[in-house]
């Protein structure tokens, strides 16, 4: 490594370790990542402790001290594990970490390795000029959080509290990176960097439809699969009623002020039209989704199965679970049973906060021209398991993306990438966050 600091080849270099997580307790890799990252930490003279779910599911824990101990603490957390790449549909090898055209790439180059890269050049770059975080810092490189977080963040919220104590915020994937916006009218681009101050919950439902088993060819009323897609039909066909919660809410405000257009929130329709491009980070996010994903029923096409089931995809805004759910029970009608296979509530941090100040700061040193707004993320992360400690987490992982770059395509996609400017800007941000927050 020719700079052990060098943020492009800190992230290469944990691009190469194959970490794919396919759920269901199946992964690798995360061990020898967790020790890649506990050495560059101890090359920095941070010390740090791995901690292991089960054997291999691999976490790296680190506490930072900081230059005003009387501070809250802030958490920096990032995921080691990725998402499954099939090397055939590649242009290079999903764990090469490759360099070329001005891009890293590698499965993790934007989720989220390059946050974690980051955070170790920032520390690096803080060592060799012998200067500390303003505050603690308590870091925390997991395992697990591309399933269901049962061996990586949530274990360790659960099973090691104690080691998020005094910690009063919390930054993590996903926000902070350059969105271009056309200005209306002409001119330069509007550069939107949308922080995340809320994250809507997850709420998988598993839905079981019972019935008569039959012959096929007999009438049957009494049919599991035909009461299960009607089921589904009517909460496909549902519109749910919109609804602004604070983040998004100020997002529109904010994003309609920067591009001059007018902001009608009795209009929705109206108003997202007129945010263009800008739309789509809000979209999804003003109202919540029920969206079937997995059927399962029968086994001979001749028998009339006694049971049928679905699995439906239902992401819930903050403080609208119990309404959602009574909808949902309307709709699926008496012959249909729902049960839960995971459910994590909504996140919300304060959106005018010194903390969000601070990354406004930070992103605007490196780029005066920066419009900081707040954005709902339509996902999850692990915020939802650092959040019930009483930790206000953020979606602030900067990154400088060149205008027509398909960043929200690249997470989980074919090609993933990153461009190499973009981890320096990042880099710097995080520097400059991290002394002054």
């Amino acid at each position: 490594m020719g700079n052990r600091y060098d943020v492009v080849e800190l992230c290469a270099a944990l691009l190469r370790f194959d970490t794919t997580n396919r759920g269901n307790g199946d992964s690798a890799g995360e061990r020898d990542a967790a020790e890649f990252v506990a050495g560059a930490l101890a090359d920095t003279g941070i010390e740090s402790r791995i901690y292991e779910a089960a054997p291999g599911r691999a976490s790296v824990i680190a506490r930072v001290p900081g230059s005003d101990p009387g501070l809250p603490a802030l958490l920096v957390q990032g995921h080691l594990d990725v998402v499954p790449a099939e090397p055939a549909d590649w242009s290079v090898h999903p764990f090469s970490g490759e360099v070329h055209d001005g891009f890293l790439w590698g499965r993790g180059a934007v989720d989220m390795k390059d946050f974690c890269a980051m955070v170790l050049a920032a520390l690096g770059s803080l060592a060799e000029a012998g200067r500390r975080p303003r505050r603690d810092l308590v870091l925390a490189f997991v395992a697990d959080e591309e399933d269901r977080g049962e061996f990586g963040a949530h274990w360790l919220a659960a099973r090691h509290p104690e080691l998020f104590a005094g910690c009063a915020a919390a930054i993590s994937e996903s926000g902070g990176y350059t969105y271009h916006v056309p200005r209306p009218g002409g001119g330069d681009d509007i550069r939107l960097y949308p922080v995340a101050t809320a994250e809507r919950g997850t709420a998988h439902l598993r839905l079981t439809a019972r019935g008569r088993a039959g012959h096929g060819s007999r009438r049957n009323e009494e049919n599991a699969v035909v009461r299960l897609l009607a089921a589904l039909g009517r909460l496909a066909a549902h519109e749910w009623p919109v609804h602004l919660t604070p983040t998004v809410r100020a997002f529109l405000e904010r994003t309609g002020a920067a591009l001059g257009t007018e902001v009608d929130l009795s209009d929705l329709d109206a108003t997202l039209a007129r945010l263009g491009p800008a739309a789509a980070l809000v979209e999804s996010t003003v109202r919540n989704s029920t969206t079937p994903t997995v059927l399962d029923a029968g086994y001979k096409v001749n028998v009339i199965p006694s049971e049928a089931t679905a699995q439906v995809d239902t992401r819930v805004l903050p403080g609208t679970q119990d309404a959602l759910l009574s909808e949902v029970d309307t709709l699926l009608g008496p012959h249909v049973e729902r049960e839960f296979l995971s459910n994590q509530p909504p996140v919300q941090a304060t959106v005018d906060s010194p903390w969000f100040t601070a990354m406004a700061q930070a992103l605007r040193a490196e780029d005066p021209e920066a419009v900081v707004v707040p954005y709902c993320m339509g996902g999850g992360t692990d915020a939802k398991a650092f959040t019930p400690l009483g930790i206000e987490c953020y979606g602030f992982a900067p990154l400088w993306l060149p205008k027509g770059f398909p960043y929200r395509a690249m997470a989980h996609g074919v090609d993933e990438r990153v461009p190499t400017e973009g981890l320096h800007f990042g880099a710097r941000v995080l520097e400059g966050f991290l002394l002054n927050c």
